[in-house]
């Protein structure tokens, strides 16, 4: 499974891919905002720290300006995947783009029947938000599951299923054992991944023992 950062602070992103924890960034306008930043700054210099697809998100709603709008965006770097809303005019720009050779992440995805119109539509990429689903008392995880399952049923069908609006690690582990191919995670929890109270205290016990011998292995 690849492992994006859904973020657009730069630092973190950068601690993370020396780390070797990054396959990919995703952005959007409110985490943009969140930076303070200009946009094309912002990704220029994210797509600069990995090599990855790094989503960046049109802000129109119409399809002449969205289409617009991701042409301009595709031309900031190489790895540039264009995000676009699941609309009408979100998957006719799909079309546009993906025929131009432009990877396109279609967002805010919330049914299977929406997952199969982007995969129609030459999504390089699906996002569904299980979290957004968890809050309103819908099985979000079960979408993961139903979206996977159908793209299976047609091989011809290339769209990644990217998971999105993870919220804890399990929502990480259940995608994982259903397949899907990408989770878009927050830093915080990427972070999360490695906690464990077996690791500490073990960690806590090795060098207790090795403190007592009074050797350095320097």
């Amino acid at each position: 499974m690849k492992f994006f950062v859904d973020t657009a602070e730069v630092s973190e992103i950068r601690a993370l891919a020396e780390a070797g924890l990054v396959d990919g960034v995703t952005t959007n306008p409110s985490l943009i905002a969140k930076s303070g930043r200009k946009m094309a700054e912002v990704i220029a210099e994210i797509c600069a720290i990995t090599p990855g697809p790094v989503s960046a998100e049109v802000t129109a709603t119409d399809f002449e300006t969205m289409l617009v709008e991701g042409r301009y965006l595709r031309g900031i770097a190489a790895n540039v995947a264009v995000k676009v809303p699941l609309t009408e005019a979100g998957l006719r720009t799909c079309r546009a783009l993906a025929n131009e050779g432009t990877p396109v992440n279609v967002t805010l995805c919330f049914s299977a029947a929406q997952a199969l119109l982007a995969a129609k539509a030459g999504a390089a990429f699906i996002s569904p938000f299980v979290g957004r689903l968890d809050d309103i008392s819908t099985d979000g995880m079960g979408l993961i599951a139903d979206i996977v399952q159908i793209y299976r049923n047609y091989p011809h069908l290339k769209t990644e299923v990217l998971v999105a609006s993870v919220r804890h690690p399990m929502h990480l582990v259940q995608a994982a054992k259903m397949g899907a191919h990408v989770a878009t995670l927050p830093p915080a929890v990427i972070r999360q991944l490695l906690k464990h109270p077996l690791t500490d205290s073990g960690l806590s016990a090795f060098l207790a023992d090795w403190k007592k011998t009074g050797q350095s292995i320097l």
